[in-house]
């Protein structure tokens, strides 16, 4: 007979988990939190361990550390006493863990200093103090993610290239099929699974379709609060990684994977309603865009450049902006009407859908942080009434391209970032401060890496 337990916060948890659960004995709580990467760090423990009121610790530290788990000397006070930051259980990100072998409960976590005050480095708290400014106006951003990523064969050897998968007929994966149904049942038992578990976690998806490249898969997600859907991504990532996993298969996230293949974005959708009247406040009474639509195009293009480290935060982010064929991704700021040449297009839709997407954005990026990086810049039109350029029609040409030039490496990025008072003040100086310097160690790191077309173009060759 399954086996019953006394914690009665259990029996409020949603009802995808207690589905999930279907009376079994709970085996484990996963205590989680998303790092400056987005990568789930955390404690796991017992069930009998756990309870929401139960105060939980990790040291700081964890967010003075590199994507290699390297640590970085700052000047910070005290820097390696590690002090320790309480866990918050927040019950409403609560979900099941479907790949576990044993019922268990995954929770995402707010960061506190033992003082009670939010921890400044903490990713989902950075999200948080922009919606507040958002709501000190009256205004609730919504937002609609669209996650791209690969499917590959499994690379176990780092130094040899990532391969497309095999897909149910015995072929290898291969590119340029967008939409095509076909391509996505060869990788059906991936894709069912990725279902099943977004099902058992109570996460739902809005539509699959097949991406340009092989084994290249994009999944809709509905819109909504963007802490809510920060979360959602937060959690898929992990989900599709293990359906994968589970299937003989990689899942990456890495913005450009594979040399010869189209890069990955998480194109976001934004729009702002006025909290008190549920209304769009894009579009006035009459359906026509109003300046503060405007405002927050225009703050999206002058802004966007200085925030390229939270919407492109790694060396092989950059990879994605190469102007080669076979890339969709844009390199511009421009603005356009239904518009895939410009990096912020404005959708086809009703008055009350009015929305602009950042296709600029990575799927590479903590969401939590590209999210935020992205409606700060939005904010900041609007507070600032920040005029756009003219809408662009049809592709850029090279005059509209160098107007509206993103930084195309991550060196170039972070110089700009540095001087971008007002992103910083906005987003938190200290936090600034701290990213800047994790993110200057990892590009560090990878400049001292030799590569293989180095060996292979150079070692005889000069």
């Amino acid at each position: 007979m399954p086996q019953l337990d006394s914690h009665s916060w259990l029996d409020e948890l949603p009802a995808a988990f207690q589905a999930y659960r279907n009376g079994r004995r709970l085996d484990e709580v996963e205590c989680i939190i998303p790092d400056l990467n987005g990568m789930s760090r955390g404690k796991a423990m017992p069930l009998k361990k756990f309870s929401p009121d139960t105060p939980i610790f990790l040291p700081i530290s964890i967010f003075y550390q590199t994507i290699t788990g390297q640590d970085v000397e700052m000047d910070i006070v005290n820097q390696w006493a590690e002090s320790d930051m309480l866990l918050v259980p927040d019950m409403s990100t609560a979900v099941a863990v479907p790949w576990a072998k044993q019922a268990a409960l995954q929770v995402i976590h707010d960061l506190q200093d033992l003082d009670g005050k939010p921890i400044f480095c903490a990713p989902r708290n950075v999200l948080k103090h922009v919606i507040g400014l958002y709501r000190q106006r009256g205004w609730m951003p919504v937002i609609a993610p669209e996650l791209e990523f690969y499917l590959t064969r499994p690379n176990v050897d780092p130094n040899e290239p990532i391969q497309p998968p095999v897909g149910r007929n015995g072929r290898s994966g291969t590119a340029l099929q967008s939409y095509s149904m076909s391509a996505v049942d060869e990788y059906g038992p991936v894709i069912d699974t990725i279902y099943d578990y977004a099902e058992a976690a109570g996460l739902y998806i809005d539509s699959v379709i097949q991406e340009d490249g092989a084994g290249q898969v994009e999944f809709n997600l509905t819109h909504g609060d963007p802490l809510l859907l920060a979360d959602q991504v937060f959690y898929f990532k992990r989900i599709i990684k293990e359906a994968a996993l589970n299937n003989g298969m990689f899942a990456t996230f890495m913005a450009k994977p594979m040399r010869d293949q189209p890069g990955s974005a998480m194109h976001v959708h934004q729009s702002v309603v006025d909290i008190a009247t549920g209304q769009n406040i894009f579009s006035d009474a009459q359906g026509q865009p109003t300046d503060l639509f405007r405002y927050f195009v225009g703050g999206t293009q002058k802004h966007l450049v200085e925030v390229m480290p939270f919407i492109a935060p790694n060396v092989n982010s950059y990879r994605r902006f190469e102007s080669e064929a076979n890339s969709s991704a844009p390199t511009n700021t421009a603005w356009g009407y239904d518009n895939r040449a410009t990096g912020l297009r404005v959708p086809h839709s009703g008055p009350q859908d009015r929305r602009l997407e950042n296709r600029v954005i990575g799927v590479d990026t903590n969401p939590y942080l590209s999210i935020a990086a992205s409606l700060a810049c939005g904010y900041l039109g609007m507070q600032n009434h920040i005029g756009p350029g003219a809408a662009a029609e049809g592709e850029l040409d090279d005059a509209q391209q160098a107007e509206s030039y993103i930084p195309t490496t991550f060196d170039e990025a972070l110089r700009i970032f540095a001087e971008a008072d007002e992103v910083h003040e906005i987003l938190g100086r200290d936090f600034c401060q701290l990213f800047t310097a994790v993110k200057r160690e990892e590009l560090r790191q990878f400049h001292r890496e030799i590569s293989p077309w180095e060996r292979e173009h150079l070692l005889l060759n000069v």
